[in-house]
């Protein structure tokens, strides 16, 4: 994900700046900005000569002057120093790629760079999709029941085709801890956190190792968040303002959440919500082994297509006995619009707890789990299957 590589960058810096005040020192000469170093950590928005603009990751837009004395270096993503660092040419950057640049300020307000150093957006993207597929593959998703930071374990409910499932999610002292910031979806502007911020209620994703029965699971990496679950009937649909109006059952209240384009919008097949329905009354077996259970579930969630890599959570792969999974069914479930949503349409969904609040996941076609659910209960929560998750991996 891009957070870990700008990490990686500003690792880098730490390495470099000492060799561009050492350039830039005038010997016999005491000058206090000569040992001042401007740093910009971006994407390359643009090259013309000797010349390229960087859109920061702040947002602002920064022209670099090349000097004859510069420095052009490439490193891998998850390098975390220049050891593995290749000497390039000036020819080799290409708009795309994330670069960490390292001068002075000149004049024209350009920096005059001392140091390029890039990571290849052909390379991030390939580190991306290996990430995103790990997480898919590796991840684990669910409401959070307990936190003990002595032991380092987070009890996490979960559901999947064949009822409620408790799992015991152990960290380390090597697991990366983040968290969600506020009123943001996106996995990419997730903050370092610790265990002492995780609280019962919040939900999260984790990814790592599981025991054989998936009880039990050894988090290499985990994100948490405090979401807003809303379930309910659609009173109203604006698609001029991108908003969703829902008479939500858990709050009693009427609630206008914004849909965007980075809200995920699904709908569930009536089989596969039947059958989540009969497991939350405690009916009949549908999971796996059994006919029409939940290996018929997933071939009918996999028929649309599936949605953007990574934002499935997941209980695992099926070949290791999650075909009952919910989340990676989900995954597998066409994407839907705000159009296809109605009034009087039954919905779960999963919100930022700004104001107003901004959908994560909206999951409609769930009269049938809504009918077979206390008003207000637990069941009616859903798992973040779908925050959005590691679009750069990890």
């Amino acid at each position: 994900m891009r957070f870990n590589y700008i990490r990686t960058l500003f690792l880098l810096i730490g390495l470099i700046v000492p060799l561009c005040q050492e350039s830039a020192a005038v010997p016999g000469r005491q000058d206090s900005s000569a040992a001042t170093t401007t740093k910009v950590v971006g994407t390359i928005q643009s090259l013309a000569g000797n010349q390229l603009v960087v859109k920061s990751d702040e947002g602002a837009e920064r022209n670099v002057a090349f000097q004859q004395t510069t420095h052009f270096l490439q490193v891998n993503p998850g390098e975390k120093d220049l050891k593995q660092a290749v000497p390039i040419h000036q020819q080799d950057l290409q708009t795309g790629d994330r670069v960490l640049v390292l001068g002075k300020n000149a004049q024209d307000k350009a920096i005059a760079a001392s140091y390029v150093i890039i990571m290849k957006k052909i390379d991030l993207e390939a580190r991306q999709r290996n990430q995103q597929q790990d997480w898919q593959k590796r991840g684990i998703g669910g409401l959070i029941s307990a936190v003990d930071p002595a032991t380092g374990d987070i009890t996490i409910a979960l559901t999947s085709l064949t009822g409620k499932k408790v799992v015991t999610v152990h960290t380390t002292k090597t697991t990366v801890i983040r968290r969600y910031a506020p009123n943001s979806v996106k996995f990419d502007d997730a903050k370092p956190s610790t265990l002492e911020e995780i609280k019962p209620g919040d939900q999260l994703r984790a990814r790592g190792e599981r025991n054989d029965d998936g009880t039990q699971f050894t988090a290499e990496e985990i994100v948490s968040g405090s979401f807003r679950n809303i379930a309910g009937t659609v009173t109203a649909t604006d698609a001029t303002d991108g908003t969703m109006t829902i008479a939500d059952s858990i709050s009693k209240e009427s609630v206008q959440v914004k849909v965007t384009s980075e809200s995920q919008l699904r709908k569930l097949p009536v089989p596969m919500a039947q059958r989540i329905a009969m497991r939350l009354k405690g009916g009949e077996s549908g999971g796996s082994g059994a006919p029409g259970g939940a290996a018929n579930a997933q071939s009918a969630g996999s028929s649309g297509g599936s949605q953007k890599a990574g934002n499935g959570g997941g209980e695992g792969s099926p070949s290791r006995g999650a075909a009952g999974d919910l989340q990676q069914m989900l995954s597998r479930l066409p994407a839907s619009g705000l159009g296809d949503f109605q009034k009087g349409d039954a919905v779960m969904i999963v919100s930022t707890e700004g104001d107003p609040a901004t959908a994560i996941t909206v999951l409609g076609g769930v009269e049938p789990i809504l009918s077979a659910t206390p008003k207000g209960s637990k069941d009616m929560v859903l798992s973040p299957w779908s925050l959005s998750a590691p679009e750069g991996g990890g």
